[in-house]
């Protein structure tokens, strides 16, 4: 997913299909979600990294470094790496990031708003004249 080279993505957490979570998850390393949580997800690590498959959903806040969606998220994405949206992503509300990656078909309800290289808000830029 993140790696330079051809391995697959690193994953520590697996949240299965059938697994509801009603509460905040923070995590390390990789986080593949199947399943709902209801909660905000967070994870410190620069090298961090949550992929949420097609029948993932989350309803809360994201705060991770790199995030590969092809679920649904309701709530802001801070992605201050990289964010990649598969076709079947579907975002309901501002994706805060560093790099990203849309396929033809995701859908996002809410701002694209690109950070700087300190994962801070870029300042906008005046127009000249």
């Amino acid at each position: 997913m993140f790696n330079r080279d051809s391995r697959p993505p690193r994953i520590d957490t697996l949240i299965g299909k059938a697994a509801h979570v009603h509460g905040d998850v923070d995590f390390q390393g990789g986080l593949h979600l199947d399943g709902r949580i209801a909660g905000a997800v967070r994870a410190e690590d620069a090298e961090a990294s949550l992929s949420v498959s097609e029948s993932g959903s989350i309803e809360g806040p994201v705060q991770v470094a790199h995030v590969l969606l092809k679920g649904t998220v309701r709530g802001d994405i801070h992605a201050r790496e990289r964010i990649v949206l598969g076709a079947t992503a579907r975002v309901e509300g501002n994706v805060y990031y560093g790099v990203i990656e849309m396929t033809l078909g995701a859908q996002i309800v809410g701002k694209l708003v690109r950070l700087g290289p300190e994962g801070q808000l870029e300042a906008p830029q005046e127009a000249p004249g």
